[in-house]
């Protein structure tokens, strides 16, 4: 039978968070051993002594893990004087000594751990582990490019700033004007997700966490549901190498990489969307809901030819794509930041002999001018854009003529690309293609998977290749 000092088992039953509670209790006369009240912390208690705090009875438990479906209308506390908590849909002896791993609103469903393991709760809940949490969200209006880059950069509230958050659209509904969309947080501030849309002018009117790392909610989990699991389960689940599909690439196959510029090498959707809001604002026309869709891989020239045949814009071709340089211009000298990542992996192939160049749809001018503002022009011996073949992607030409100039054969180049139209675009080349996940596309991350060779988050996803390589 085993005994323990009375401190220690009311830290095991988690009847107090520590030694030094335990021990305050005790001395406070708040804890009962076989209904006598018993003031000294090093007292032996085994499993047959029937313990006491507060009344209630303690039970000890070996160590155990759910996760559980929490519907609407609980709470994520252990009890409450008014509301159903989430313990409540647990037996009496879970309840009595396990707890929610953080929380969830009274009104969010979704995925929550219930556990009585201390050590597995500081490792998903402290600030320095950063594990990730993953919300599927239902937002009023439309969520606007700025609004996007707000939650991806963070957002300063009075108690605390927001970390960088990862966006992802999934629709909009323009009857009920309603946005579909995920966001991946890596705190759990009290209603924060629902203050970060608000900050950004959007209300939330549905929220669900639906992973946890790499854990996901599974779909036969029903609301109200749990299920035991193990902890070595549950690391795997949260921590697996989400890499684990980069297992096969190897940067020493290719001879060049190929790299699209917006979205892919730097962060600069955002801006693009605000330029034509407020280009066609001049014109007194509002951005109709699926522009970007429409022009998605056209070449600069082509996206002038469209804004001028479709808005009858009374300006040149040539006068509107001067009008759009001196938009951007400013914002690519000041505002546009590289990806996470990308030095360190142009360095990488800069000293290992990889070949890079750029194959754009922008204008020359503002490549050049962004390349000089970051510092990037080192690293690339051809940068070419769609105008040069008079084609915008997906057709191949871009990509063929940046690997001819490069002097290296189409199957032995990697092409890094954030939209559909490049990702086909380098296919048609016959090239292998990584997609880099952006916030602002206009496919989701599922119809851009199918045609990518590859996935990443952003490119520390390469890190393996880059040490290996």
């Amino acid at each position: 039978m085993n005994t323990y000092r009375l401190d220690r088992f009311l830290t095991e039953t988690n009847a107090c968070a520590s030694r030094k509670l335990a021990k305050d209790a005790v001395k406070k006369g708040r804890v009962r051993v076989n209904g006598e009240t018993v003031k000294k912390d090093d007292v032996k208690v085994s499993d047959a002594d029937v313990v006491t705090f507060d009344g209630k009875e303690l039970h000890l438990l070996g160590t155990v893990y759910y996760i559980y479906h929490k519907p609407q209308g609980e709470i994520s506390a252990t009890e409450d004087q008014r509301d159903r908590t989430v313990m409540d849909a647990f037996p009496p002896t879970v309840q009595a000594s396990c707890f929610p791993v953080g929380r969830l609103d009274k009104d969010t469903e979704g995925l929550l751990i219930i556990t009585n393991d201390g050590d597995l709760n500081h490792r998903l809940m402290s600030p320095k582990k950063h594990v990730d949490k993953t919300y599927y969200v239902e937002v009023s209006g439309r969520v606007s490019s700025l609004g996007i880059r707000r939650l991806e950069t963070g957002i300063e509230f009075e108690d605390f700033t927001s970390q960088p958050a990862r966006f992802e659209p999934i629709s909009y509904d323009r009857e009920s004007d309603i946005s579909r969309v995920t966001l991946t947080i890596s705190e759990g501030k009290f209603h924060q997700v629902k203050r970060m849309f608000h900050a950004i002018g959007n209300e939330v009117t549905y929220l669900k966490r639906i992973a946890i790392g790499e854990l996901v909610l599974p779909s036969d989990l029903l609301i109200g549901e749990y299920r035991e699991v193990t902890r070595e389960w549950l690391e795997e689940e949260i921590f697996k190498d989400t890499r684990a599909s980069l297992d096969s690439l190897e940067l020493k196959e290719y001879e060049a990489c190929l790299f699209d510029l917006d979205g892919t090498l730097v962060d600069s959707m955002w801006m693009w969307e605000q330029i034509d809001i407020d280009y066609l604002g001049k014109f007194g026309i509002s951005l109709p809901h699926d522009l970007q869709e429409k022009i998605e891989g056209l070449s600069f020239h082509e996206n002038a030819l469209y804004f001028k045949e479709t808005f009858h814009i009374p300006d040149s071709i040539q006068q509107i794509k001067e009008d759009w340089n001196q938009m951007a211009l400013e914002q690519y000298q000041t505002n546009v930041k590289l990806k996470k990542g990308v030095r360190e992996f142009l360095e990488h192939c800069l000293s290992h002999g990889i070949k890079m160049g750029i194959a754009t749809s922008n204008s020359m001018l503002l490549v050049q001018e962004l390349l000089k503002a970051l510092d990037l022009t080192k690293y690339f011996t051809e940068i070419h854009t769609a105008c040069e073949v008079a084609k915008g992607k997906p057709s191949p030409d871009i990509y063929l003529l940046v690997a001819e100039k490069l002097g290296v054969q189409a199957e032995r180049c990697l092409v890094f690309e954030d939209v559909l139209p490049g990702l086909q675009a380098g296919h048609a080349a016959h090239m292998k293609t990584v997609l880099v996940r952006d916030a602002y596309k206009k496919h989701t991350t599922e119809q851009l998977s199918t045609e990518a060779d590859y996935v990443i988050r952003d490119f520390t996803d390469l890190a393996r290749c880059i040490h290996e390589g």
